[in-house]
């Protein structure tokens, strides 16, 4: 291997790592976020930017995993998705509903 093919696998092994780090921070934020909103509510709540926060993470984990070649880390990572993206689906339903029940 010369030095340049050395250079750009190090770079892609160092960029992969900081895509799964950005991947973790935005999965652990979501539970920070889901903390801090239920505290302020005194109840407990979970706010939309959770399930997009959930989306992003994810997605960047599996990108990770995949990269990383690990089927456990693949298999916990895509099936998430399903749950994240009908979440989002079943809430902006309601708000389409409350918002054709406040134009009438």
């Amino acid at each position: 291997m010369n030095c340049s093919a050395l250079f750009a696998s190090l770079q892609a092994t160092h960029i992969m790592y900081a895509l799964g780090f950005i991947g973790q921070v935005a999965f652990f934020s979501r539970f920070l976020l889901q903390w801090l909103v239920s505290e302020v509510k005194k109840e407990s709540v979970i706010p939309e930017l959770f399930w997009y926060l959930s989306i992003i993470g994810s997605a960047l984990l599996l990108i990770y995993s995949i990269y990383r070649k690990d089927p456990v880390f693949i298999f916990g990572q895509s099936f998430g998705f399903i749950v994240y993206i009908r979440n989002i689906i079943l809430i902006k339903r309601k708000q389409k509903k409350v918002l054709l029940k406040s134009e009438k």
